[in-house]
């Protein structure tokens, strides 16, 4: 039988167990593929210590890649044989084979292998929303500041690309020194070390006193008052994760000086829809296929010591993206 990661209950890493799984036909709408490669995220974090609760026994993981074994009635776009990746709920990449919705899965190009598809679509395709729908009020053009949190990640290294290629003047914060050169070697012109620095007083020196038109942050409790305190008038404060803990509840009134506005933005509401989520695939995949937007695997481990995996994650310890081989 396949092999799968599964929590009985939410904890720490050692509740994640590799458990022989049954594995059936795909339903309607669904389709079975074996993965070659799996994708490990921050949001894994969340579901399995609990900040996200969901219902146990639960198999972990949100992106994977693979081949298509079989596929459900009324699935159009996907074929038996077919190389695929995806961002999708539910959970359960954390497997060696799972059926799930066909509506998020999509065709890889043959020019991109299957890691590197493990890697690129949940991450992508948040920054994809982020950079090009979760927009400020007044827009964004070239030579615009905006703020990113976490750059030396696997969402801010392509973050980093991406917004050089739209010709934004992006600002990086990380942990250290190592992980702000990073940040500097993949596109963003500015970095800030927010543990030997405040990035505050940083971003008011860069931007003359202006501030950004936009805060993209992942980080959530330990950086939202600093990154309120970053955005120009009118402007955008972007918040897409917890790594730091949630955000605590906070009056309205505190955005009143500078008029600004907030958005808590989730990748699954975007890609809700087939056409919508290959749209956003395709702009992607083009980014990558150009060159302007390369994929950093920098940690691979395999399935069986996720463990490993995520305690590696959740000290900090990883840059670019990491990924869980079959």
């Amino acid at each position: 039988m396949p092999l799968a990661v599964q929590i009985a209950r939410q904890g720490g890493p050692e509740e994640m167990k590799l458990v022989e799984v049954a594995v059936g036909a795909p339903g309607p709408g669904e389709v079975r593929i074996r993965h070659h490669a799996i994708g490990l995220n921050f949001i894994d974090v969340y579901q399995r210590s609990g900040l996200y609760p969901l219902p146990t026994p639960l198999t972990l993981g949100m992106e994977g890649a693979g081949v298509i074994e079989a596929v459900g009635e009324g699935v159009t776009h996907l074929r038996v044989g077919d190389r695929a990746a995806y961002a999708s709920n539910p959970p359960g990449s954390y497997s060696q084979v799972r059926v799930l919705p066909a509506q998020a899965v999509c065709q890889l190009p043959d020019e991109i292998d299957f890691d590197t598809g493990a890697a690129m679509m949940l991450k992508g395709l948040t920054v994809q929303y982020l950079l090009r729908r979760t927009l400020p009020a007044e827009g964004l053009q070239a030579g615009d500041f905006v703020l990113w949190h976490a750059a030396a990640g696997g969402v801010g290294l392509i973050a980093c690309q991406w917004a050089k290629a739209l010709g934004y003047r992006l600002i990086a914060t990380a942990g250290s020194e190592e992980k702000c050169a990073l940040a500097l070697a993949n596109g963003a012109q500015y970095a800030i070390n927010y543990r030997a620095e405040s990035f505050v007083e940083r971003v008011r020196d860069i931007t003359g006193g202006a501030g950004v038109k936009v805060v993209y942050d992942s980080v959530g409790k330990d950086t939202w008052e600093g990154s309120l305190q970053c955005l120009r008038p009118f402007g955008l404060m972007a918040s897409f994760g917890n790594a730091s803990g949630a955000v605590p509840p906070f009056a309205p009134a505190v955005l009143a000086a500078k008029c600004l506005y907030v958005t808590r933005a989730t990748l699954f509401t975007h890609i809700a829809t087939r056409e919508r989520c290959q749209a956003m695939a395709d702009d992607l995949f083009a980014v990558v296929r150009s060159g302007q937007v390369r994929i950093h695997i920098s940690q691979r481990f395999a399935l069986a010591d996720v463990q490993a995996a995520h305690r590696a994650l959740e000290a900090r310890q990883t840059t670019g993206s990491t990924i869980l081989t079959v």
